[in-house]
């Protein structure tokens, strides 16, 4: 793509943007916002969501234990 068809490109989206009504572009925004990844999963991965599971069998485990001794 040469720099003069970039520009061209560049320039028909900012058009296609500044036509559209403002409630249009927030609504659009929004929605993007609202289908991105959290912060943690974007940065680490999955490795948050492992630690969560992890940590909640651990507690699950400790909660049946008691349950046993109280029986």
């Amino acid at each position: 793509m040469k720099t003069n068809d970039y520009v061209k490109y560049m320039t028909e989206q900012f058009i296609n943007y500044i036509d559209r009504p403002k409630e249009k572009r927030d609504s659009i925004k929004q929605e993007k916002e609202e289908l991105k990844a959290p912060l943690s999963t974007s940065m680490f991965g999955m490795l948050p969501l492992s630690i969560a599971l992890y940590m909640k069998k651990i507690s699950n485990r400790k909660e049946k234990e008691k349950e046993k001794k109280s029986i």
